[in-house]
């Protein structure tokens, strides 16, 4: 459906759907966009969903939109929203199904000439070591009771059972734990799922990339996070909180949901007192039965991702030191860092000149801190956060930085990725496979896939120039483009 509201150019980056659009809306509507993707966006309903953000409980500032905005369930994906910790509400649509989908980026002293020759062998040992693909099962089944460990201990039990390093804790968002995980919350289908699924990476658009170094925009920056020139090769791995993860939100919103009635063009819960303007957007107050259990699951399912990642991590240096012949830590396997783009969180934020108690929702967006914040790693404090932009696997990724004006304007939030523009479905009618197989080895990039349709879902065509969504990001200052990336061997669940 085309969007028919108003959307009014605020400047070369931002667009601006006033709340005067629609009574119950609190506050504006911010897309940041430039004027050739802004044209596209409008000819979908993501903005709708954007001015239904802005109508939450306890909303602040504005509800956000990142250049990769598409629709999404409740929030469009690349939504952002902060709300009041003291009269807000906490809405799983915020945060969505793949709890904790994120990435994670690792460096090698390894060049592009040195990789290209084992190239193949390469990705085919990853493919072989990582269990990927719909419903793919993990190397490890875990009991009852690890499992629980993994929701509680997160990328910690990781290591501690020798999967990783012990300063790779250190260069995770979060080190890969939140605290205040109540695992009586999570749901013993939730459990059955997870024990048979950790450390694997899923379908869809996770991925595993072997890439190299193109292009580096801040020498000082980058050689901070460990990324050097121009022909170095790293490894970029996307995946989330699996089955896990999707089973905690689907019984989180069934609970919710219920407290919810039709009410003319709207949704009203009689024991909360509050109305809502898309039932995808139910939500619950902070305090509330349902919002402390649906946020202890969510607790859970993040830390479940990070462990996942760790895992991945491991299987991935394991498969460099099969074909490379040497150690990882010779090949300097060393994480990068890892950022979370479907999750809710507490934070302080300044507003209207205060230090305030805000939640998050970051639904396909990224935590883009800039320098001096506590919560990012010392090594990276004075640099800000690195942002890891994973693109599609025809073009190219990015690393970023946090900036000061993300502190102040999006709560410190960025963009994600490149964004969809073509669903699952319509990319499997207009795209074949083997077509796409064949660019891709023209343009030097090798692909081991699990299924052909998996493929077509996820043809380079079927999604945003991720440069562009970067350049704007970058020109609106929430965050500063650090280094480019491009593909050169790929796996895809």
């Amino acid at each position: 459906m085309k969007w028919t509201g108003p959307l009014e150019k605020i400047d070369d980056f931002r667009y601006r759907i006033p709340s005067g659009y629609r009574d119950e809306m609190s506050v504006d509507g911010i897309i940041y966009s430039n004027a050739e993707m802004i044209s596209d966006i409008s000819m979908g309903d993501a903005p709708e969903q954007v001015a239904n953000v802005a109508a939450l409980p306890g909303i602040l500032k504005a509800s956000m939109a990142m250049p990769d905005i598409h629709w999404g369930y409740g929030f469009p994906i690349g939504g952002v929203a902060a709300v009041s910790a003291e009269d807000g509400v906490i809405s799983p649509g915020g945060v969505g199904f793949d709890i904790n989908c994120g990435v994670r980026l690792v460096r090698t002293d390894l060049t592009a000439d040195e990789v290209g020759p084992r190239l193949r062998e390469l990705v085919d040992a990853m493919f072989e070591n990582v269990p990927s693909g719909l419903g793919s099962k993990g190397r490890v089944r875990l009991s009852r009771n690890e499992i629980e460990r993994v929701a509680t201990d997160g990328a910690a039990w990781a290591v501690e059972n020798g999967y990783g390093w012990d300063d790779d804790l250190e260069r995770l968002e979060e080190e890969g734990r939140m605290d205040g995980v109540d695992p009586v919350v999570v749901s013993e289908k939730a459990y059955s799922r997870g024990a048979s699924q950790v450390g694997s990476l899923g379908a869809g658009n996770h991925f595993l990339e072997i890439q190299r170094v193109d292009e580096v925009f801040e020498p000082a920056v980058a050689k901070a996070y460990g990324i050097d020139d121009p022909g170095q090769v790293v490894v970029m791995i996307h995946t989330g909180s699996r089955g896990f993860g999707h089973q905690i939100c689907t019984d989180n919103l069934r609970d919710m949901e219920r407290l919810f009635r039709k009410d003319g063009d709207s949704f009203y819960s009689p024991e909360f007192d509050m109305r809502i303007y898309d039932r995808q957007l139910v939500a619950a107050p902070f305090g509330s039965r349902v919002s402390e259990r649906y946020i202890g699951g969510m607790k859970a399912a993040a830390n479940f991702a990070w462990a996942n990642r760790q895992m991945i991590v491991h299987w991935v240096r394991a498969s460099f030191e099969d074909v490379m012949g040497r150690s990882a830590e010779d090949m300097g396997m060393e994480i990068v860092y890892d950022v979370a783009h479907n999750i809710a969180k507490p934070e302080v934020h300044e507003v209207d000149g205060k230090s305030t108690d805000v939640w998050v929702h970051r639904k396909g967006a990224t935590r883009a801190f800039g320098p001096g914040r506590p919560e990012v790693t010392a090594r990276y404090r004075d640099h800000g956060q690195p942002v890891i932009i994973p693109g599609d696997m025809g073009t190219a990724s990015y690393v970023l930085a946090g900036t000061g004006d993300a502190m102040s304007e999006t709560f410190g939030s960025t963009c994600h990725g490149a964004g969809r523009v073509l669903s699952r479905s319509a990319a499997v009618r207009r795209f074949d496979p083997r077509a796409i197989k064949e660019e891709l080895r023209a343009k030097g990039v090798y692909l081991k896939a699990a299924t052909p349709k998996v493929v077509a879902e996820e043809s380079p065509n079927a999604y945003k120039d991720v440069t562009s969504v970067v350049d704007t990001a970058h020109g609106a200052g929430i965050s500063r483009k650090v280094a480019k990336m491009t593909p050169m061997g790929v796996v895809k669940g």
